[in-house]
């Protein structure tokens, strides 16, 4: 019965469900939720440094509740997603209610859907990875699958890794590098992949090709369906999505580095991921915050992440360095002096 903790990850959804249905200021909740309330709850409960005995592991693999909760993600994201463009483009709404509902869609789209597309995306079934495919399309960041797998996991911490933060990046400066370079990097990676097996770029073996084409699909659908307005919404929605898993991009490795020796870096360890035990985040975001151990084997599932001593650890849950990141002075001042320590 304690591992149904899990179910929190909803209480993102449902809190734009009453966003949608009340309107008015309550338009803004989710962002409210997400970002106050969340944080204020993890300085009240103690974070977790739990980990599991190799009998509990197995009985949790085991375990079909924790795929179940993941795939439930798939009809919440579309049915919000649809239920919300639709009240944004049906009804009388004030600008600020259009601003309060499209970011807390948008949070939706990057919470329960790009969040739970990662951990879906790194499964080895075709249909989890399928299942993945389709959450990542509201956010338009179907390249993601490509670049996180094939490169980001390869080149965490180097210069070559795009959603890897400088020391005294801003998080502003990085939401640029950060989506440029994956396209780029997305764009390299398959090219080499089609190269490798004696396919052109035109090849229809171009996955890349094909999520293009989806997204272009899905945009073409909301103007047919919804008209203009329905597809700048979806296009603001995808983008507050994006600018949500950068800034987690952001917090996650900031200023971490992987050293060269003889000419090439040194293995991935823990240590070149920021780590939060933080409780409530992390049941939010099916363990995302312990993402020290996620790059210590990517291929876990999230119900046996564990906490790795040796793992460099944030001061605060996930939400409280998001949002202190976007004030760039203070999280120099809090983090830099931390990677001096883990250097």
């Amino acid at each position: 019965m304690k591992d149904i903790k899990y179910l929190l990850a909803y209480t993102i959804p449902v809190s734009c469900l009453i966003a949608l249905e009340l309107k008015g200021l309550f338009s803004f909740l989710t962002v409210v939720y997400a970002f106050g309330l969340i944080p204020l709850l993890e300085l009240v409960f103690s974070s977790s440094e739990s980990s599991y005995s190799e009998e509990d592991k197995s009985s949790r693999l085991k375990n079909v509740l924790f795929d179940l909760m993941l795939y439930l993600n798939l009809p919440i994201l579309f049915g919000i997603l649809v239920y919300g463009l639709i009240v944004l483009t049906t009804q009388d709404l004030a600008r600020y209610e259009w601003v309060g509902l499209v970011f807390s869609i948008g949070i939706v789209v990057g919470t329960n859907g790009i969040n739970v597309a990662h951990e879906l995306g790194h499964r080895q079934t075709k249909a989890e990875q399928f299942l993945a495919k389709l959450l990542l399309l509201p956010s338009l960041y179907m390249h993601f699958f490509i670049e996180h797998n094939l490169g980001h996991h390869r080149n965490i911490g180097t210069p070559e890794d795009p959603a890897t933060a400088r020391k005294d990046q801003s998080v502003y400066h990085f939401w640029f590098t950060s989506i440029i370079g994956q396209v780029r990097s997305a764009y390299h990676i398959q090219k080499r992949l089609l190269e490798k097996n004696g396919k052109g770029f035109w090849s229809l073996d171009n996955e890349l090709l094909f999520f293009f084409c989806v997204e272009t699909g899905y945009l073409a659908l909301l103007y047919v369906l919804l008209g203009v307005q329905g597809l700048i919404f979806g296009v603001f929605i995808a983008l507050i999505a994006v600018l949500l898993l950068e800034t987690i991009n952001y917090i996650e490795h900031y200023g971490l580095v992987r050293k060269k020796v003889n000419d090439r870096y040194e293995r991935v360890t823990p240590a070149h991921s920021w780590n939060s035990n933080h409780v409530i985040g992390r049941m939010v975001l099916y363990e995302l915050t312990r993402h020290s151990d996620h790059h210590h084997r990517a291929s876990k599932k999230y119900q046996i992440l564990e906490s790795i001593e040796s793992s460099p650890q944030l001061p605060f849950g996930y939400t409280t360095c998001m949002v202190l990141s976007l004030i760039t002075p203070l999280w120099f001042r809090m983090m830099n002096s931390r990677i001096t320590l883990v250097s």
